[in-house]
């Protein structure tokens, strides 16, 4: 990775970190401390909680049709303030009323998909998969962080004390958000005199990613039930606190990506990707199906979760590569907000599910959750193989007029997208090698002033 793409990385991956953890710093110790807020009863306690989740769902989807439209980095902004206004509202409230209202406005402050297109957007086709891998990774340890640290913390701080650290984090994320490079898009097709509904049928005509929606929305609805299910189990089964059961999850997690990392590069470098990703789907309905008949013992939940871990961060991983593939290139934020919807509207049903199975046999509530990504494989099993192009880097000529030189750039033959960071005096070039002529190549080393090895 170069240099620009080792700052993305950073700053995106900080601000995933900062929101994941201030998030889910309270899912695990709300519905003890819930009770001390006015007005509080069981179903607004989880409504306050899950109240996220519904509202990332509704807003993803406009919050990224205004980033195809408009520069990503203010619609970031926006919602990084509503989430820290959010954190605000619920930290000085008083009745549980007012904590629903304010864990509603930080939802709405959706931006993951917005962040994922900026991360698409600076980061070579070839190095998109690693750095995808990286903000799996980054999200996925987060939870498990929050969900470690929270218990540890609310005793000291006070429920009220975890949403100003919410804020605070919000306000942190702010500040990283002026390390990430700033890009110039420059695309072949024009959004300006797009509708919001063409932009959107554009993206829901493309039946694979429709499937990937499905595939996201799976496995977060089954993430979210394992949660809410598996905390009482530790305890019965394995006489954990919710104290210490989160030092469970980090080693598998830890080892569930190590284990991910080799197919992870497979999926990239082989062009593996459908067969590594249908795989991971397999592994994951098969891990659940262990659980629905070994969670009764200690090794048989312990294994479960890693299998679980492991299709988890390979999924987490290749999804967003993959949306950066497939969908058009105007339309990137677009259908990467479809899927950050579809994955926080699985969320939502998955703690709703995971209540109503909590209730049921160990083999019921796995078996259903093992059913649930059996069927999801069946539905996905027909997708293609997400094409593949090449990308490059070029120094910027100096003393150029680099909206023109943009331009000139677009016109050659072979060109898909260009992303230009006129500070860094850096541009990547997305290739299609097959369109490509000697003649286009003649005249893509003239406009870098240097010969290019493509």
């Amino acid at each position: 990775m170069n240099s620009v793409e080792k700052r993305a990385i950073l700053g995106v991956g900080g601000i995933f970190a900062l929101r994941m953890i201030g998030l889910f710093m309270i899912v695990p110790v709300f519905a003890v401390y819930g009770d001390n807020y006015t007005h509080a009863t069981p179903f607004l306690i989880g409504l306050a909680v899950g109240i996220y989740g519904l509202g990332q769902a509704v807003f993803q989807i406009p919050m990224s049709l205004a980033a195809d439209k408009f520069p990503r980095k203010p619609i970031i902004m926006l919602g990084l303030v509503l989430f820290a206004a959010g954190g605000v509202v619920a930290a000085n409230a008083t009745d549980i009323y007012q904590v629903i209202i304010g864990r509603a406005l930080a939802g709405s402050g959706a931006v993951s998909a917005v962040l994922m297109a900026l991360l698409a957007d600076v980061t070579r086709e070839e190095m998109r998969t690693k750095a995808m891998a990286t903000m799996g990774l980054t999200i996925a340890t987060s939870i498990m962080l929050a969900f470690a640290f929270g218990p540890l913390m609310v005793d000291s701080i006070g429920i009220s004390g975890l949403f100003w650290l919410t804020a605070g984090f919000a306000v942190l994320a702010m500040v990283l958000l002026f390390v990430v490079p700033t890009p110039l898009r420059v695309l072949k097709h024009n959004l300006d005199n797009k509708s919001i509904g063409q932009q959107l049928a554009t993206v829901l005509k493309i039946g694979d990613l429709n499937r990937l929606h499905i595939g996201i929305f799976a496995l977060h609805l089954t993430l979210t039930a394992i949660f809410v299910i598996l905390p009482q189990q530790l305890t019965d089964v394995m006489g954990l606190s919710v104290r210490q059961q989160g030092m469970v999850y980090l080693p598998l997690l830890f080892i569930g990506f190590a284990v991910a990392i080799p197919f992870i590069i497979i999926a990239e470098k082989k062009r593996k990707m459908r067969q590594v990703f249908l795989g991971s789907i397999v592994v994951m309905t098969a891990s659940l199906a262990l659980l629905a008949l070994g969670s009764q013992v200690g090794i048989g939940i312990i294994l479960g979760l890693l299998f679980y871990f492991m299709g988890f961060n390979l999924l987490e991983a290749t999804i967003p590569s993959w949306i950066s593939k497939r969908a058009p290139v105007a339309n990137k934020a677009t259908a990467m907000g479809l899927n950050s919807s579809s994955q926080f509207f699985g969320a939502f049903v998955g703690g709703a599910l995971g209540g109503l199975l909590l209730t049921q046999s160990n083999l019921l509530a796995w078996g259903v959750l093992a059913a649930i990504m059996g069927a999801a494989l069946l539905i996905i099993f027909p997708i293609a193989q997400p094409p593949y192009l090449s990308s490059t880097t070029v120094t910027i000529p100096k003393n150029i007029d680099i909206q023109d030189w943009s331009q000139q750039v677009m016109a050659v033959n072979g060109v898909d997208e260009l992303v230009v960071m006129a500070k860094e005096q850096v541009a990547y070039l997305k290739l299609d090698k097959t369109q490509l002529t000697e003649t286009s190549r003649q005249q893509l080393s003239s406009l870098v002033q240097s010969s290019l090895d493509i």
